[in-house]
């Protein structure tokens, strides 16, 4: 019974985040910010406000696509955001400036962030393979090496939580300083970006939960050597 439990909230916690951030997108994405701005004129008041006249805004195909490139320096928004004028386009656009804002910035756990990347993809793409392994061979040192490189992916979903909120919270400032929503917008606006960490949040405990499930199944099986 505790497994089917346990099972259910690892897939339904990542389906209610992202049930509430569609909802919230699709809602405030049909109310229009008293600025008019497009996503894109946002972002780039936002990046020349900043200094930032060397980041790019570009259009990107697909539903909620929208991202920061630090590589390449370049802020790309979905259709939708990059076209529209809605509450929701602001919020996200205005996000994606937040993250270039901390790329300039130096910000800590950005570059901590980036930092873990490479280890981050390993430890996603070979952990299972050596934690199955061990458990049909049992084999626990096996277990224990699959354990490690999955710590690693959880500690990078971890740091992409202060990464987010941070850059909800410059975008917030930036909305408002700059006068591209309205005081009686900005709670509108703050549901969309807590929507959207919210899905982070989901990410980051079913990645601990799982974890601390491994853990418990090496522990189990050292203990019966």
């Amino acid at each position: 019974m505790g497994f089917i439990v346990y099972f259910a909230l690892i897939i339904l916690i990542p389906l209610f985040a992202q049930m509430k951030v569609k909802n919230a997108y699709k809602k405030y994405s049909q109310v229009p910010s008293s600025s008019g701005m497009r996503g894109a004129e946002v972002a780039r008041r936002i990046l020349d406000d900043n200094g930032l006249y060397n980041v790019k805004v570009e259009e990107t195909h697909g539903m909620l696509t929208d991202h920061y490139d630090p590589r390449s320096k370049v802020i790309r928004l979905s259709s939708q955001n990059y076209h529209g004028t809605s509450i929701a386009g602001a919020a996200v656009a205005a996000h994606e400036v937040g993250h270039a804002i901390q790329d300039d910035n130096s910000y800590a756990p950005l570059r901590f962030r980036h930092a873990l990347v490479p280890v981050a993809n390993l430890g996603s793409n070979f952990s299972w393979i050596l934690i199955l392994a061990g458990i049909f061979a049992q084999i626990s040192g096996l277990i224990l090496l699959g354990i490690v490189f999955m710590a690693a992916a959880v500690l990078f979903q971890l740091v992409t939580l202060p990464v987010e909120f941070n850059a909800s919270n410059r975008a917030m400032d930036q909305v408002v300083s700059l006068g591209i929503i309205r005081n009686d917008e900005e709670r509108e606006t703050k549901k969309v970006l807590d929507a959207a960490a919210l899905t982070y949040v989901a990410a980051a405990l079913v990645a601990v939960l799982e974890l601390v499930r491994l853990v418990l199944i090496y522990t189990g099986m050292t203990n019966e050597e």
